[in-house]
């Protein structure tokens, strides 16, 4: 009994303090998440506060109309100025948005075999924010491409590693995935409602400087930067300063709702467009944009895109090549405003069955001005295939007389091949890989194999080289030595080296797949016949 006696209130004290060590970070974690809930619903109700109009009778006589906030409940309230206000709404908006960005992290998962990077060294870093409590994370492609692994810190400094959802190359968009739990969500603007001057804020990591934020104003919308790896431009220009490491963060409107991700900025050398340093243009993708392609990268994996079937060009080009666009270049110097023209119907495409003509001007798609021509391709590759798409066409004619159209358009399934120089499913057949798609569970499962994220093998030439070097299942992986998830990832890399209609010296491209039982094998398609 002594022995008892003597140790038991030992282990009680022992016990006692194991429960305090893991109690504590949990206790902690729970009261900064109810501080953050505060703070969002408190800067939420000041966000949405009506205003109402003062008349201010100025020197000249005239009146002006200035916007007051609502009177306010207490007397420490009432006696803010205008300006404190506003500083007010700005601290409000801090506070809301804050809790849903994140730090994004690409790590070396191991050392070279030539003393290459230690376990655990910083790659690169970008910025992301929360798309839902399920973990989802929204970002640039050029942010976490090729990572070997992603690490996330979230607003109250946690670490969470996270794995790549998908990616989409031509639009710059990625999602990626940590484990949920604490969760705030971002909030989803439109912004399709976006004006000029129309105040925005950028938040992110610049020049790794975590969770700032910068204010400034819309300068323009409908951009294109001739970005070389984006195959699809509508930025939103913004001189809200956006610098190296902002790249994946939130761009939000006046209440703090997300209307853009901030994506490259022009860097004021020779008119460059890329990641250099601020110079008062930052582009940023519209929510137009971000909506269809994260949901599907969420739900499959890959993105499908709609088709229009159409070929557009610039006004200038119209009004100056009457050789090239003789049916529309009469009336073009009649037509007045913003717009693309169609040079081109596709025979038998959905703009072709819905009533399209070369020399028609497209105004505007669901409403959303058209400023260029790059916005068009963009806009349409936003929605899915078959959805309904209402275009507001321009219509003129020689004598300089023209007429408002509108048409509403079933579009079709964009070929992800289009851009490639050569047909990709008729080089693999011929090299013995007969059926291919993008990897998802459903297809591993009937081929019995493991799912791994790729583009998977489902059937293989009986007799040809490959036959006897693959097995169905296998997974395509990569492809000059770059990680690919999905058809479209495929086909975006191999654009890149044999864009169609250019020039190339190579012959043939390699391809890194992975068998079923994990071994990696190397092959090499040649593009000879």
């Amino acid at each position: 009994m002594s022995n008892f006696t003597h140790v038991g209130p030992g282990l009680v004290v022992l016990a006692a303090a194991s429960l305090a060590l893991i109690a504590a970070p949990l206790c902690i974690r729970r009261a900064n998440d109810a501080q953050a809930d505060a703070n969002i619903a408190f800067a939420s109700q000041v966000l949405a506060r009506p205003t109402v109009m003062a008349s201010v009778r100025s020197s000249d006589a005239t009146s002006t109309r200035v916007a007051l906030a609502a009177p306010p409940s207490n007397e420490v309230e009432s006696g803010l100025t205008l300006l404190e206000q506003f500083n007010r709404a700005n601290r409000a908006i801090a506070k809301l948005v804050e809790p849903s960005v994140v730090h994004v992290s690409t790590l070396v998962a191991e050392s070279g075999a030539q003393g290459g990077a230690p376990m655990g060294a910083y790659g690169s870093s970008g910025s992301g924010w929360i798309w839902d409590e399920d973990g989802h994370i929204v970002t640039n492609a050029h942010v976490v491409e090729g990572a070997e692994r992603l690490q996330v810190q979230m607003f109250d400094g946690e670490l969470r590693p996270a794995e790549l959802v998908g990616l989409d190359l031509r639009t710059d968009i990625a999602v990626i995935k940590v484990a949920s739990g604490g969760m705030r969500a971002s909030l989803r603007g439109d912004s399709g409602k976006l004006e000029q001057g129309d105040l925005v804020y950028a938040f992110g990591s610049p020049f790794d400087f975590r969770f700032s934020m910068s204010s400034g104003i819309v300068s323009g919308l409908g951009r294109s930067a001739g970005l070389a790896d984006v195959d699809y431009e509508n930025f939103i220009q913004t001189d809200a300063a956006i610098n190296p490491g902002n790249s994946g963060g939130p761009l939000t409107d006046i209440r703090g709702r997300v209307i853009g991700m901030n994506t490259a900025i022009a860097t004021g050398r020779g008119n460059t467009v890329g990641q250099g340093q601020f110079a008062g243009i930052g582009l940023a993708i519209p929510m137009s944009m971000i909506e269809s392609v994260v949901s599907q990268l969420i739900e499959t994996g890959e993105v499908r895109k709609g088709f229009l079937g159409v070929t557009v060009v610039s006004l200038d080009q119209a009004r100056f090549n009457a050789q090239a666009f003789p049916n529309f270049a009469p009336a073009a110097a009649h037509f007045k405003g913003d717009g693309a023209v169609v040079g081109a119907v596709s025979a038998g495409s959905p703009a072709d069955k819905s009533g399209f003509r070369e020399g028609d001007v497209i105004v505007s798609i669901d409403g959303q001005k058209i400023v260029g021509e790059t916005a068009v391709p963009a806009i349409v590759s936003s929605r899915r295939p078959g959805d309904e798409v209402r275009f507001e066409l321009w219509r003129g004619s020689s004598d300089g007389v023209g007429a408002q159209v509108e048409i509403v358009t079933k579009l079709g399934q964009l070929d992800m091949g289009m851009r490639v120089a050569f047909d990709v499913p008729a080089i693999l057949a011929r090299a013995g890989i007969v059926s291919f798609a993008t990897a998802t569970s459903e297809r591993a499962s009937k081929l019995s194999v493991p799912f791994r994220r790729g583009v998977i093998i489902e059937s293989l030439q009986e007799g040809s080289e490959l036959s006897g070097m693959l097995s169905a299942g296998a997974a395509i992986t990569g492809v000059f030595d770059q990680n690919v998830g999905s058809v479209d990832e495929l086909y975006a890399r191999l654009a890149r080296v044999f864009p169609a209609g250019g020039r190339f010296r190579r012959s043939e491209f390699p391809l890194t797949v992975t068998q079923p039982d994990g071994s990696v094998v190397a092959i090499l398609i040649s593009l000879r016949r």
